[in-house]
């Protein structure tokens, strides 16, 4: 008990991060906690495969909270296609379940983290190429928009991220303003992070060795601190977005991001 004060400061200065992250660049925060948490959730004693797994669940859950707020900001801007959001939203939930209920409970941790290494590392790429769309493409219709939305759900769910990295260049492709690439994703963000976050819980229900106050794969005291601190910091790093050089900054982010990428791959080739 006496590892629990500090503890919760690290989860508090971790959710501060990843929160006023998220702010400000719009992107990050789930990328930042991920590998923070599997480290913490490691040293609980507890094996890679578990850690990555909990780490994934619980901050792919903290999403739940993070997105309401942001889509809220998002809306009272007119950013929000809602339209899109509607299309895209079946294949959303369809992917989130199959991802959450199935593939996340036979996959192991290890493979997890280096599939998670893999999507930050292709994040940060895509993050400092910053390709622009050609003018003649266009948004799918139902169909293509329910299989896309099916798409990133399920990968969603393997990584536990909110979709916007695939989303947001993918409506970008499409040539939707990126304001409303950006509102649209943040939207989007809840139904992936509350199917996923309720199917990592019936998953991990049964599963053996989690640690106290985990409601399956979700680690809840990781999960409330790091809630509170990011609904403090977030507004925050939105505030200091139009002051802060955001295009330098994301250039760090992504050098940041290939480190973190490179201790998810360590730590995955590691445990085999």
């Amino acid at each position: 008990m006496n590892e629990w004060p500090l503890l919760l400061l690290a989860l508090a200065i971790l959710g501060s991060f990843a929160g006023f992250l998220a702010g400000l660049l719009g992107v990050g925060g789930a990328l930042v906690m991920i590998p923070f948490l599997t480290y913490l959730l490691h040293h609980l004693d507890m094996s890679t495969d578990l850690a990555v797994k909990m780490a994934i669940a619980t901050g792919m859950s903290t999403i739940v909270v993070t997105s309401l707020a942001s889509t809220r900001a998002h809306h009272k801007a007119g950013s929000v296609r809602w339209d899109l959001f509607k299309g895209l939203t079946p294949g959303l939930v369809l992917g989130s379940v199959i991802s959450s209920l199935w593939l996340f409970s036979i996959i192991k941790g290890t493979v997890l983290a280096l599939l998670f290494g893999g999507f930050t590392a292709f994040s940060a790429t895509q993050m400092l190429l910053d390709k622009k769309p050609k003018p003649s493409r266009h948004m799918p219709g139902a169909f293509g928009q329910s299989a896309v939305g099916s798409v990133i759900g399920l990968v969603s769910g393997l990584v536990g991220a909110g979709g916007a990295f695939i989303s947001v260049p993918f409506m970008t492709w499409c040539n939707v303003p990126l304001r409303q690439a950006v509102g649209t994703s943040a939207a989007l963000g809840f139904p992936i992070a509350l199917v996923n976050a309720l199917g990592y819980a019936a998953s991990g229900w049964s599963a053996q060795d989690t640690p106290p106050h985990s409601f399956g794969f979700v680690w809840l005291p990781g999960f409330f601190t790091i809630c509170v601190c990011t609904v403090f910091t977030a507004p925050m790093g939105a505030r200091y977005a139009q002051r802060l050089p955001v295009v330098k900054l994301k250039r760090g982010f992504a050098l940041l991001l290939y480190v973190l990428a490179c201790t998810m791959f360590y730590r995955g080739l590691s445990a085999f």
